[in-house]
C-alpha cells in the first residue's frame, strides 16, 4: 500500500476510531501519533492484529515520534481534551488550543 495517512491523538476513542476505519477499509496504511506513546503502540498493534480479518494488509504504526508521519497524504487530527462538569466551550477551546 502506497498511501499514509497520519492520526494525532490516536489512542484516544475517536482517533483510534478513524485510524480503525482506515486501515480495516485499506484506504492507506496508518500511523497513530499520541503523547501517550505506549497506548499508541498497543492501539496500532491492535488494527494490525485486525486487519486480516477485515480482508486488510495495510501497514499501521504507533508512536510517540512525529517524525513518523512524514510522507502522509493526509493528517488528521483528534487530540484534544474531553469537557469537565462545569467548563465552558470557550474554556475547552483554550485548552485544547494549547494542545495543539
Amino acid at each position: 500500500m502506497n498511501r499514509k495517512v497520519t492520526v494525532v491523538g490516536g489512542a484516544g476513542n475517536v482517533g483510534a476510531t478513524v485510524a480503525r476505519g482506515i486501515a480495516a477499509k485499506q484506504l492507506a496504511d496508518v500511523v497513530v501519533v499520541d503523547i501517550a506513546d505506549k497506548k499508541a503502540a498497543g492501539v496500532a498493534l491492535d488494527m494490525l492484529e485486525a486487519c486480516p480479518i477485515y480482508g486488510s494488509d495495510a501497514r499501521v504504526l504507533g508512536t510517540g515520534d512525529y517524525a513518523e508521519s512524514a510522507g502522509s497524504e493526509i493528517v488528521v487530527v483528534t487530540s484534544g481534551m474531553p469537557r469537565k462538569p462545569g467548563m465552558s466551550r470557550d474554556d475547552l477551546l483554550n485548552v485544547n488550543y494549547k494542545i495543539m
